[in-house]
C-alpha cells in the first residue's frame, strides 16, 4: 500500500519552476532514494513534499489526503524533515534539540510530559546518541550533530522520513554510521525513507529503489540495477563512467574515469 503519492507536481521559486510535472508513489515501509545531477530539482522536490514549498500545481497525497488540506501539526506529526547543514545558533544541548522534535505534541508554552520525555530518550538510545545529549551542539563532531537531528526526527513520531543529504561533508566511517542507522529504522520500525543523496555508490548499496531526476522530470525510476547502468549515467551526468557489481553486495559500484584515461584510451582503440 503507498504512504505517499505524488500527481503531476510543478514547484520552485516565484517564477521559476524547477520541479516540472513528477508523478510517482512511495509505498510504506520503502527505502528510496532520489539521485540526479546539481540542480536537477531534488532538494525542491523534498521541500515541497515536506510543505516547505508550495507546488505551483499538482497534487501530494498521504494516505490519499491532500497533505495542505491537513493541519500542519497533524502533518508533522506523521512526516519529519532532517535538512541538509541545519544550522543552529544558540548552544542548545543535544537533549534540548531532540526534545524540539515534541513540539507537535504540545500546546504553547506546555511542557514536556514524562511520556515526551520517554520518547525522546528512546530515540537518542536508538541513534546512538545518549553519551552527549547533554553537550552543547556546536560541540559535537558533523556525524554526532546528524545523529541529533535523526533523533529529534524520530522524537516527532513520523511513519515518513525526509532526508537531504544526511551524508554531506562526513567521512566514509560516519556515511555508512548515518545510512546504516537510516536502514536499520527503516526495517525495524518500518519507518518509509525518502532521501537524496549525490553518491550514487552509496545509493546503490542502501536505497530499495531509485529515482533519478534531470532537469526537473524524472528521468529513470526503478531498482538500482535498472538505473545505475553507465549509459544512463553518462547521459544524464555527461561524464564517462564504468559500472561493475560490488563484489560483496553484487549492488551496481560507479568507478569515475579521469580525462587521463580517456585520453589513452582513446588512443588505444584508435
Amino acid at each position: 500500500m503507498d504512504i505517499l503519492t505524488i500527481r503531476d507536481v510543478v514547484s520552485g521559486y516565484g517564477e521559476k519552476m524547477i520541479v516540472k510535472g513528477m508523478s510517482f508513489s512511495v509505498g510504506k515501509g520503502e527505502f528510496l532514494g532520489i539521485i540526479g545531477p546539481n540542480g536537477a530539482g531534488k532538494s525542491t522536490l523534498l521541500k515541497t513534499v515536506s510543505r516547505a514549498i508550495h507546488p505551483k500545481s499538482g497534487n501530494i497525497s498521504l494516505d490519499g489526503r491532500d497533505i495542505y488540506n491537513m493541519p500542519l501539526k497533524e502533518f508533522a506529526k506523521s512526516v519529519a524533515f532532517v535538512t541538509q547543514g541545519t544550522v543552529v545558533t544558540f548552544a542548545f544541548t543535544a537533549l534540548e534539540i531532540a526534545l524540539m522534535g515534541r513540539s507537535p505534541y504540545l500546546r504553547l508554552f506546555q511542557d514536556e510530559s514524562r511520556r515526551d520525555i520517554d520518547i525522546v530518550r528512546r530515540a537518542l538510545t536508538v541513534t546512538d546518541c545518549v553519551d552527549f545529549i547533554n553537550r552543547p551542539i556546536d560541540q559535537l563532531s558533523a556525524g554526532e550533530r546528524q545523529r541529533i537531528f535523526i533523533a529529534k526526527a524520530l522524537a516527532q513520531e513520523p511513519r515518513l522520513i525526509l532526508l537531504d543529504e544526511p551524508t554531506a561533508h562526513l567521512d566514509i566511517t560516519h556515511q555508512v554510521g548515518i545510512l546504516d542507522l537510516i536502514k536499520r529504522l527503516n526495517r525495524e520500525l518500518g519507518l518509509t525513507v525518502i532521501m537524496v543523496l549525490h553518491d550514487l555508490n552509496l545509493a546503490s548499496e542502501y536505497c530499495q529503489r531509485l529515482i533519478l531526476i534531470n532537469d526537473g522530470r524524472i528521468h529513470k525510476m526503478g531498482q538500482p540495477e535498472e538505473v545505475l547502468n553507465y549509459d544512463v549515467i553518462e547521459e544524464v551526468y555527461k561524464t564517462v563512467v564504468v559500472v561493475e557489481k560490488n563484489p560483496v553486495s553484487s549492488k551496481p559500484y560507479i568507478l569515475l574515469v579521469s580525462e587521463e584515461e580517456r585520453q589513452k584510451l582513446a588512443k588505444r582503440t584508435y
